[in-house]
């Protein structure tokens, strides 16, 4: 796909990653529909790029702000919809409050399930088309200390995959993208301490954007970032045992981390 001229709407715009993904569109002159909650950070934003792009300020975990992006799209148009909210929180499960449990799972998964559906008849619509989800590496495996940011994730995998599948012969190509760790604000100086003491590279948004841009630009479907990350994933999903055991080593770091 070319992304010159191609009608996008970008949630979680706001964030790190988002704002990373929206410059990198902007220098392939894409026509950008900007949601998130944060006004001031949307403004900045916009006032950063150098197209004529367009701001939806929206919760979308809420059915009056999914309408909102949903209108605006209907009113600018749509060709892509790419999928980069989310939120994260280190903590072991016993010791996790259910409302940021419940928080990580509307937005991660069901928000952007539900916007998505609204959003199909609109991409049908058009000659080419394309949804991008971006996921994690902890969408393929199971950490301590992110029990329930990985079944966030793990679910979007799934969505996306059968989604894949469900609209093979149409119009609409749907990706996933997988990041390892990034720096970005959702890290709390808790993750950024466990990722410097395991040893785990850690990719800058641009990195993240640069990749979201090959997958739009051209055939892969599905993308997980990062060696030896990717290898992690391919081996759990083959010999889960063997990834089980190495975290299980590393348990009482990750424990430490957690209690601080």
């Amino acid at each position: 796909m070319r992304i010159e001229n191609k009608r996008v709407l970008l949630s979680g715009a706001s964030g790190g990653i988002g704002q990373a993904i929206a410059t990198e569109l902007d220098k392939h002159s894409a026509r950008l529909l900007l949601v998130g909650r944060n006004e001031e950070k949307l403004q900045q934003l916009q006032q950063s790029l150098n197209g004529d792009h367009r701001l939806v300020v929206a919760d979308l975990n809420s059915v009056d702000g999914r309408t909102a992006a949903v209108s605006a799209c209907k009113k600018e148009g749509l060709d892509v919809y790419i999928s980069a909210v989310g939120v994260m929180d280190f903590q072991f499960y016993e010791q996790q409050d259910s409302a940021c449990i419940e928080q990580m799972m509307v937005t991660n998964l069901v928000s952007p399930m539900l916007l998505g559906q609204q959003l199909l008849p609109l991409l049908l619509k058009q000659p080419q088309a394309a949804i991008i989800n971006i996921g994690s590496i902890f969408g393929s495996i199971g950490h301590p200390g992110f029990t329930a940011y990985c079944a966030s994730k793990f679910g979007l995998r799934g969505f996306t995959e059968a989604l894949q599948r469900e609209l093979a012969d149409t119009n609409v190509k749907v990706a996933y993208l997988a990041p390892r760790a990034t720096r970005t604000d959702l890290n709390s100086s808790a993750v950024t301490a466990l990722n410097k003491a395991l040893g785990n590279t850690t990719d800058t948004p641009q990195q993240v954007a640069e990749e979201l841009v090959g997958i739009l630009t051209g055939k892969c479907k599905q993308r997980y970032m990062g060696w030896p990350e990717n290898l992690f994933v391919r081996v759990n999903s083959l010999f889960p045992g063997v990834v089980h055991k190495a975290l299980v080593k590393k348990l009482p770091i990750i424990r430490h981390h957690a209690r601080q």
